[in-house]
């Protein structure tokens, strides 16, 4: 595993609790599976995702642990757990490359380097946001409660920003757009809540969609999905005296 991964996991603006537990689960897969970073060498850790597989089905049917890992308990919610620390790391070797943090390349273009730079000012206010939301998830809705962890759970389609439950006990999956929304993020949404309903095996699931605002293709496409709703923020600065 590689040095910079605590650092990349802490510049997600996780907890320090969560750190911890996602360092801890990368670390138990790869003390009884190996390597991860030759396991992401050799099929970017398809095979190793594939075996800390783990279905509801195969937790009726009392399936055995197929891993190396000692597992006392909750055969599938330990797997879960698990296999998402897997996901995470490859997500961090995926945006980091071979050596841990890449710099941009001696030379490169001015406006893709801009661009970049634009990406990660988005991707860093929307980390902000979601610290911000976990901290206070009652305004988005009162009686949500948050049950990722702290951290984005892994689904087939992606990384959810926030899952949780609301009063009645119905799942709540959260995305979080810095600026404004599109069609695509309806769709991204969507894909999430599918993958969701299908790892719990039940349409119990909801969908909330959090912007700075929606545009009107957005807009139509989340009238016709009675389970999504759509949020708007704000950002109210707060000013003191930077002499005191």
């Amino acid at each position: 595993m590689k040095a910079g991964y605590r650092q990349w996991l802490e510049l997600q603006k996780y907890q320090a609790n969560t750190v911890n537990a996602q360092m801890y689960r990368a670390g138990r897969v790869e003390e009884h599976h190996g390597n991860l970073d030759e396991h992401y060498a050799t099929d970017r850790m398809a095979s190793l995702v594939e075996t800390l597989s783990y279905s509801k089905d195969d937790q009726r049917r009392n399936r055995p642990n197929p891993t190396k890992i000692p597992i006392e308990g909750d055969i599938f919610k330990n797997l879960v757990s698990y296999r998402d620390a897997v996901k995470r790391y490859r997500k961090f070797r995926d945006e980091t490359g071979e050596d841990g943090f890449d710099a941009p390349a001696p030379g490169a273009d001015e406006s893709a380097t801009a661009a970049g730079e634009e990406v990660g000012r988005r991707i860093g206010l929307e980390r902000d946001l979601q610290a911000a939301l976990r901290v206070e998830i009652q305004k988005l809705e009162p009686g949500l409660t948050i049950t990722d962890d702290g951290a984005e759970r892994s689904v087939e389609s992606g990384f959810i920003d926030i899952t949780a439950r609301d009063s009645s006990g119905m799942t709540v999956v959260i995305e979080l757009k810095a600026g404004v929304a599109g069609q695509r993020a309806v769709a991204q949404i969507l894909s999430y809540m599918g993958d969701v309903a299908s790892e719990e095996e039940t349409g119990n699931v909801r969908g909330i969609l959090v912007a700075s605002d929606f545009d009107a293709k957005a807009k139509s496409a989340a009238k016709m999905v009675p389970s999504l709703i759509l949020r708007k923020y704000s950002v109210q600065f707060r000013f003191a005296d930077g002499q005191a």
